[in-house]
């Protein structure tokens, strides 16, 4: 099939588009117009791809998609920020153009739809999740209606190369002592590897076309996040941390110096995430990737392979 991929260049984008070129589809890359001042090329590997131009800011209108959308049998948004601000709206990245391109998909008649979305977003209240739920429900109903044939993927923690989320928690596991807000004590999470996500979404654009709804995206068991980071220090063959709390006030506060600073995933908004946990029943994604998939307490060793 010919495959869109919005967000080819990005952390999840560049994964998809080797496991579906891996199944035989021929991927159509979506990638971020630059910016002034921006570099123009984008990062992809030399193997010549056809490159779409798109801007996830402003291509709110489905006649801006309908264009890209000729030849196309199926579609994969792997489009999506941690941080609101003037350069990363949410309101238009989660929401607002992932809803025209849905439109654009079922009056152009392409059905099979891939949606990246996120696990744990069901009853936060925070940007992130309101801004992720709409575009899922907009989906669904699509879906619901017989328009389109949509599946949002809803994934804990992402572990792979390049991830700004993999790089925090790997640096943190270097250092003999840690400070951690006290949910990272509680909320449990369950890391999946990148690549296994990948190869999920190339079964759901073939042999699993017909799956329609959600789809939990979950390595095989939950550990709160400060046990996972425990973890990775192990793996590094390292003794225990010392690990301290930080109290509320001091967590929020540190969160909001992280939203100063857009390089870091560490703010506001992650800190809302951490309010609950992020786990689901692994079997519907091990049945897709038809294995178990791989346990948190292997993740470095599939980094280094």
């Amino acid at each position: 099939m010919n495959i869109l991929v919005c967000g080819a260049n990005g952390f999840l984008g560049r994964p998809i588009v080797a496991a579906l070129e891996a199944a035989g589809h021929t991927v159509l890359c979506g990638i971020r117009v630059p910016g002034p001042g921006a570099s123009t090329r984008p990062d992809l590997s030399a193997k010549a791809r056809k490159l779409v131009p798109m801007d996830f800011i402003r291509d709110t209108a489905v006649s801006t998609w309908l264009p890209r959308l000729e030849g196309v049998q199926a579609v994969v948004n792997a489009v999506g920020v941690l941080r609101d601000g003037p350069h990363t709206p949410m309101q238009a990245i989660h929401t607002d153009v992932p809803k025209a391109l849905f439109n654009a998909c079922a009056r152009q008649g392409v059905r099979r739809v891939i949606h990246l979305s996120a696990l744990g977003i069901a009853s936060s209240p925070s940007r992130y999740a309101t801004a992720k739920r709409a575009a899922e429900a907009h989906l669904q109903a699509l879906t619901q209606q017989g328009a389109l044939q949509g599946v949002a993927l809803q994934p804990s923690i992402v572990f792979g190369p390049g991830g700004a989320g993999c790089e925090l928690f790997t640096a943190l596991a270097r250092w003999p002592v840690m400070l951690l807000p006290r949910q990272a004590f509680s909320a449990r999470v369950q890391p999946v590897w990148i690549r296994e996500l990948a190869e999920v979404v190339a079964t759901l654009a073939g042999p699993a076309a017909e799956l329609c709804g959600t789809l939990p995206c979950v390595g095989p068991e939950g550990t709160p996040l400060a046990s996972f980071i425990a973890s990775l220090r192990h793996q590094r063959g390292q003794t225990s941390a010392h690990v301290l709390a930080l109290p509320g006030l001091l967590a929020r506060a540190s969160a909001r110096l992280g939203d100063a600073f857009p390089f870091t995933p560490w703010g506001t908004q992650a800190l809302d995430l951490l309010a609950q946990d992020n786990t689901a029943n692994p079997q519907p994604f091990a049945q897709l990737l038809g294995r178990p998939a791989t346990h948190y307490s292997r993740l470095l060793a599939c980094l280094a392979a």
